[in-house]
């Protein structure tokens, strides 16, 4: 995992079958960066599934979810639509996990994201980061704590 305290690598990654979204895109909020293993499978739905639910608490303390997977970004289309998430799921899928690799979040034996967390403040500096074991729901109590202990920064 990458330093507290440290920048935040930029990245340009599709969230839809024909649009593509990068940190800038989300200037003056702040980031909560969800590594994930892969869409469709149980752990993972759970896990989303809570942020999707969390929408308003995470609208009030100004921070933006985005998840991040090496699917691909038909893979996500229909993952969203059919869970009905409210915030970008992100392909990151060719170079496979070159993100994920920036942010040391990539299994290089299953080829797939590790489990982790980053929190980012208005200014792109990682706050708060945390790796989960692959098979447990890291829920959003961490996420929350960090979020609601950052100062406010204006940064438009």
């Amino acid at each position: 995992m990458l330093q507290n305290g440290s920048a935040a690598p930029l990245f340009s990654l599709y969230s839809s079958v024909d649009k593509k979204v990068s940190l800038d895109d989300f200037k003056g909020k702040r980031i909560v960066l969800v590594f994930y293993p892969a869409d469709w499978s149980p752990v993972c739905g759970d896990q989303l599934v809570l942020y999707n639910e969390m929408e308003e608490i995470f609208e009030q303390l100004n921070a933006q979810v985005l998840g991040i997977s090496v699917d691909g970004k038909w893979c996500h289309a229909s993952y969203s639509e059919q869970r009905g998430f409210t915030f970008p799921l992100l392909a990151d899928f060719e170079p496979k996990g070159a993100v994920a690799k920036m942010y040391q979040a990539y299994n290089e034996q299953t080829g797939e994201c590790h489990r982790a967390l980053y929190v980012l403040d208005e200014a792109r500096i990682i706050r708060w980061s945390y790796l989960s074991p692959v098979e447990v729901n890291p829920g959003a109590d961490g996420i929350l704590e960090a979020l609601e202990k950052l100062p406010v920064i204006n940064n438009q």
